[in-house]
Order: C-alpha cells, then structure tokens, then sequence
C-alpha cells in the first residue's frame, strides 16, 4: 500500500492500514500489478492505493460466486440470518473507525459517517429478521384434483454496484438482501470510495463469511471489469445505484440474458412549501433534505418550490440558517460543509448556479467557488431561479438551494411532477387533507410529508419513471433476489 504522508495524520493512517486493499475474491485477498489512487477530497492528496481488478479478475470472483452458489442457498435460513447479526454487531462496535474511513475518502463530516454507519448496519439487522421469515403457499386447485405449492428460491449469482456517496450503506442495502435471500454475489464499488466497502468485506470474514458468498473487486475501468461479468449467464442479478444514463447502459446489457434487475437511479426532487406550513419546521426539513452528504444524494431536495405569499420569509430564515453552516473538511469538528468529491463535482455545481444567474436568479448567499485547497463549494441560496435553468432539470448533488415561487396548489403539483424523474418529493402543509391530496398526486416513488429525511432500512426504498425500477428494503427488498416457483400435486 502506498500513502503520502503528509496528508494524514498518525489516527487517520492507522484507520487508512487497518483496510485491506487488494481484491477480495474466493475468501482471498489478492493483489494486482495495477493500482487504484484513493484521493482526500478535502486536500487532493493521496490516501493509499488499492487493488485496481482487470475483467479477468471480474469473471475470477464471479466463478468464486457462482461455485460458492449452490452451498448458501441450502445454508439454512437461520444460519444466514446469525451470519448478518454477527455482521452487524461488528459494524457498530467499529463505528468510530469506519466512520473516520469514510470521512476520508468521501468528506462528508464525521457525525454524518457515524450516522451512515448505523444506518448501514441496520440493514444487516433488518435482513438478518426477514431471512427467517421467507414464505410460499398452498392451496386446492380450483378444479380440484390437485394442490398448488409455491415456494421462493434465490435468484443466483448477484452483482451489485454502489455509488460514492453512501459507500457503505448501499452496499449493506444490497449485500443484507442478497445474502438473506441465499444469493451470493460480487460487489464493485465506486472507484473514488473503495476503503469502505473493503472494510466491510474484512468485517464479514470475522463475521464467519463462507469463502466465495461475497466477492469484492475495485477498478478504474468499471465498464470493462462489469460488461463481461453482465453478458455471463451464471450471472442472475444486477442491482445499481447510479447515475440514469449509466442505468439504461446497463439495463440494455441485462437485456442480453434477460437478468434480473434493481435500478435505484437519479432524482429531480421537488420541496413543496405551502404558505400554511410551520416555516421553521420547513427550514429544518429543507436543510436535511439538501445538506445532508454535502447536497450529494440522490434524495436531495432539488427544486424547492415556496407558495409566493410566504416565499421571502421563508428564503430569509433559510439564509440565515444556511449562512451559520460551517465550511470545512470532514474530520473537523463543526464541519458541516464539508468538500464534494471531485474537480468535476465542483465544476459542475459552478456552471449551474453561472447559469441560473444568468437567467435572472438572485444570489442570496454564496454563489462562487471557495477560495481554499480541496474541492469546496459554499452553501449557496439562489430566489428566483426559472424553471427553464439547467439546475431544475439535473441534479445539482452540491449544497445550492434553489427557490422558485408558485401561486397555487395545481401548479405547484404540475411543477413538481414536469420531469422524466420520480424518486421523491417532499410537501411541507399544516392541512392533512392537502398533504394527502399532494402526496398522492406526485409522481414519486417517495415522499416525505413535513419531514425532510425518510430512508429507513424498514421501508421500501425506490422510484418511478427515470428514476429507478425495483425496491430495496422494506419487506419488499428481500423480493429482489427471490424466484417464485409453482409446483403442482396431482392427488
């Protein structure tokens, strides 16, 4: 492993040591002549090197995946279901460490890693319950003269793909399902965050992981590493989370062998203020709902969308309140913006707020890139932003709200539905009949009714439209990677 010294200190190198950094396939690490850079977002520097896979290397761990197939599928459900509690249990006992892990190589602040640590074990909890609980059914034949039995059985060979800006939670959302419903499975995580799902992959081999159950390959190429590994047909399921265009890519290669598919995708979310809305309430829900992991989530509030009459009060509060954030790196301890993750995340979030100035929005606070090392963009509110600005039509995934005024109810339902995505949505109304009447009408996947954050392990977690097929969690997450097989009896 390489580091460059000076960029961390004597805490951060041991937690940066601790992670094993070649691939993981068969039970074995396995190193390789090409490395893979880890970058500090916050500094530019070089953490430490990992393992960088080749497509050979994919198809290795894909055979260790497929060979180790047929033996956890019969592993009983029991064993399955003490495996992933063992597995969070460790998760938590480390919290501290793995949290530092991923402020390092992600940015986003330590107290929200500590939170995404929890989260992320609380799906290793959930599906450690629901692996003992999978059901079927029997019933008469309508005709008579014979019985219908139906039972689940796991899909296969399961490859997942996970993003860098929850690396290990989205990796527990897919691996808890996964390994409760008895699919093994390879999982490639984003190149600019590889140390945590490595992390996790140590933690399951203490947890009693079977060699072969989970397979973990890193790359630079994640084209050439997964598109042979997709078109293989002991391969049975792909479950992404990423970018829209990236999931049509893959979804026209699953077509190939006609693979079973998850796709959490992109958002355009809207935030609907109503004027009689507990403003204060609606500052807070909208600061968790943009803020959290720096405005880079797929669930962040992208649209904010405040009823005329209240929209100056409302974008004065939040100012004041966006205006107290601190700016920092991660590890710092009142760090709440902390750094994007790369050059391209910065530039990006650049040229859409240049472009919503130039369309006649006012800049309210913020506004232009930080002037210090790393990749840092201010917290930013932006009034009047026109819908036909490039920001109301992508994701921003940075901390820039971006406030536009609606007169009533039917146009702000019209506005919120007038994109090709539907992840979520969120409605801030003191009216149980509007926030119904609104909740129902968006076409979402999600909605958060006067609350700003709602992911949780136990509900079902997906979109509509562009934004995604499939669910993970919930009692439906387990489904994902489950076959239902009819049997008939002749009596």
């Amino acid at each position: 492993m390489t580091h460059t010294s000076e960029s961390v200190n004597e805490t951060e190198r041991l937690a940066i040591d601790s992670v094993p950094t070649g691939l993981f396939i068969g039970g074995v690490w396995r190193e390789t002549a090409a490395r893979l850079p880890v970058e500090d977002p916050a500094t530019g520097r070089v953490l430490c090197e990992v393992a960088d896979a080749s497509p050979a290397d994919g198809l290795d761990a894909l055979t260790a995946a497929a060979d180790a197939q047929a033996g956890w599928a019969s592993a009983a459900p029991r064993e399955r279901s003490d495996l992933l509690m063992r597995a969070y249990r460790l998760l938590l006992a480390e919290t501290e460490r793995l949290a530092l892990i991923m402020t390092l190589e992600m940015g986003k602040p330590l107290s929200e890693a500590r939170g995404e640590i929890a989260y992320a074990a609380e799906f290793f909890r959930w599906f450690a319950e629901e692996a003992v609980r999978l059901d079927g059914g029997y019933m008469p034949a309508p005709a008579g003269g014979s019985r219908f039995l139906i039972t689940r059985q796991p899909v296969g060979p399961s490859l997942l793909i996970t993003p860098w800006n929850f690396p290990l939670a989205m990796g527990t959302r897919k691996i808890g399902p996964a390994l409760a419903a008895g699919c093994t499975c390879v999982v490639k995580p984003a190149e600019q965050t590889p140390l945590s799902m490595l992390a996790l992959a140590e933690i399951l081999v203490r947890a009693g992981l079977p060699a072969g159950v989970v397979n973990v390959v890193t790359t630079s190429d994640p084209a050439a590493l997964m598109t042979p590994m997709i078109l293989d047909e002991r391969s049975r399921k792909l479950s992404f989370t990423g970018s829209t265009a990236v999931g049509k890519i893959l979804l026209e290669q699953c077509a190939r062998t006609v693979m079973r598919t998850s796709m959490e995708l992109g958002g355009n979310a809207p935030f609907v203020v109503f004027e009689d809305a507990d403003l204060d309430e609606a500052v807070e829900g909208l600061l968790a709902a943009k803020m959290r992991n720096i405005g880079q989530t797929c669930t962040a509030a992208n649209r904010i969308l405040v009823q005329r009459s209240v929209i100056d009060d409302f974008a004065r509060r939040l100012t004041e309140r966006m205006a107290a954030l601190p700016m920092g790196r991660g590890t710092e301890p009142d760090a709440v913006v902390g750094p994007l993750i790369d050059t391209d995340a910065v530039t990006k979030v650049t040229e859409l707020v240049a472009d919503a100035k130039q369309r006649g929005a006012t800049v309210l606070l913020g506004g232009e890139s930080a002037d210090r090392p790393g990749n840092f963009y201010p917290a930013t509110v932006l009034t009047g932003v026109p819908d036909e600005a490039a920001m109301c039509h992508t994701e921003i995934f940075g901390p820039v709200a971006a406030l536009t005024a609606f007169d009533t109810e039917a146009e702000a339902v019209e506005r919120a539905n007038d994109t090709p995505y539907g992840l979520i949505g969120y409605v801030y109304t003191e009216s149980l009949r509007r926030g119904l009447r609104v909740s129902e009408a968006l076409e979402t996947g999600l909605v958060g009714l006067n609350q700003g954050v709602i992911s949780n392990p136990a509900a079902p977690f997906g979109g509509v439209k562009e934004s995604g097929l499939g669910r993970e969690g919930g009692f439906t997450g387990i489904d994902e990677f489950l076959e239902t097989k009819y049997i008939g009896v002749k009596i």
